[in-house]
């Protein structure tokens, strides 16, 4: 065998075990895009994941910077060569994509491409991406292609290992939303059934005090202090939950840890980039990590979910003996007024509850189209 075969051969081993690596399906596409470029020496590579609505859930670039990603604007639609890779899932190899009848061109940041290469991934008849490649790093045959029948054939061996590796993250990521799942229900059940009982003794007690204030004020006297007392139990019970709902990851590895891992975790699941930095922090009292934590995990939901952000960037500094806390995204940005009126607070009812039950303070920047900070400030312990 030639060297360039053995070459070929452990570039393709590299690609699937780097693939086999990962479980988070954001982890994934960006191996699999980077696999793929690389492996076949490409200029540039994509892979979009469909949604139902005739765009795409997921899309992920390799070879284009962030800015020139940014400058682009929204993701593309299923249209033209993408569209038929998806609907009619055969490959496509172009000389020049920009000469093939279904071209319907692309916004004036996006790069100039000329030879094509496309396959769809399939698991089984169901097309759940697709992934090409643009402008092979090879001298070019007068209207020829850069991309041959063997760069086809390889690309539609790594095709065929990233639908099996896309396929286990999915599930991978299904199972652990099923578990997050089954220890809510576990945590609600446990919850109803330590305070529920307390509460039903508590109204009974009630009932029967007010039963005998007439006629024994002295048993209803003690009824009273029993009612006290299945309160205080109740109340127990309730911070006891509490305390269990609490991220064990921030009793083992503090606030700044914990927020780095969510906000990688969130970065690769979501199109918008996220991102964390810390200055100078120190550790605070407990309650006040968790007010932290809690107040950054509703405004990156916020953000996220509703907000349209291609960026959101989350920072902890030091302020004197405390600390702040920043959210900041480039989305829509509301009018915070408005969304008063139309009585949906997006959670901000419940950051200023928290920041103000350690003493600290919410303050929240925004509008319409140019999007929203949060920024929660706690003294120190």
């Amino acid at each position: 065998m030639s060297q360039g075969p053995r070459s070929g051969l452990a570039a393709v081993s590299s690609a699937l075990l780097a693939m086999s690596r990962h479980l988070e399906v954001r982890d994934v596409l960006k191996t699999i895009v980077a696999s793929a470029r690389e492996l076949l020496d490409a200029q540039y590579a994509a892979l979009g994941v469909p949604d139902d609505h005739g765009g795409f859930a997921q899309f992920v670039v390799d070879g284009v910077s962030d800015a020139q990603w940014k400058a682009i604007g929204p993701l593309p639609r299923q249209h033209g060569i993408l569209a038929a890779m998806l609907h009619e899932a055969r490959p496509e190899r172009l000389a020049d994509v920009r000469k093939d009848p279904r071209f319907e061109g692309w916004p004036a940041a996006h790069p100039d491409l000329a030879d094509f290469l496309g396959l769809p991934i399939r698991d089984g008849d169901e097309v759940i991406g697709a992934l090409f490649l643009a402008n092979k790093n090879c001298p070019k045959p007068e209207g020829g292609c850069g991309f041959t029948a063997e760069d086809e054939e390889l690309l539609a061996i790594l095709a065929q290992h990233a639908a099996i590796a896309l396929t286990n993250a999915r599930l991978y990521e299904r199972s652990r939303e099923l578990t997050i799942a089954e220890e809510r229900s576990r945590l609600a059940h446990e919850l109803h059934d330590a305070v529920s009982q307390k509460l039903f003794s508590l109204r009974l007690t009630a009932q029967a005090a007010a039963a005998l204030v007439d006629r024994d004020p002295a048993r209803a006297k003690g009824e009273l202090h029993q009612v006290a007392a299945l309160a205080a139990e109740a109340a127990d019970e309730l911070r006891a939950a509490v305390v269990e709902l609490r991220p064990a990851a921030l009793d083992e590895d503090g606030l700044i840890a914990t927020l780095r891992t969510q906000t990688q975790v969130l970065d690769r699941a979501h199109t918008a980039r996220v991102t964390f930095a810390s200055t100078g922090f120190r550790a605070l009292p407990a309650a006040q990590e968790e007010a932290l934590l809690r107040v950054a995990q509703e405004a990156l939901h916020n953000a996220l979910r509703h907000s349209g952000a291609e960026h959101v960037d989350v920072s902890v500094r030091r302020r004197g003996g405390g600390a702040v806390l920043r959210v900041t995204d480039d989305g829509g940005g509301f009018d915070p007024t408005a969304v008063r009126r139309a009585g949906r607070h997006l959670g901000l009812v419940s950051m200023r509850d928290r920041a103000s039950g350690v003493g600290g303070t919410l303050t929240v920047e925004s509008v319409s189209g140019k999007g929203t900070t949060i920024e929660m400030e706690v003294p120190g312990g």
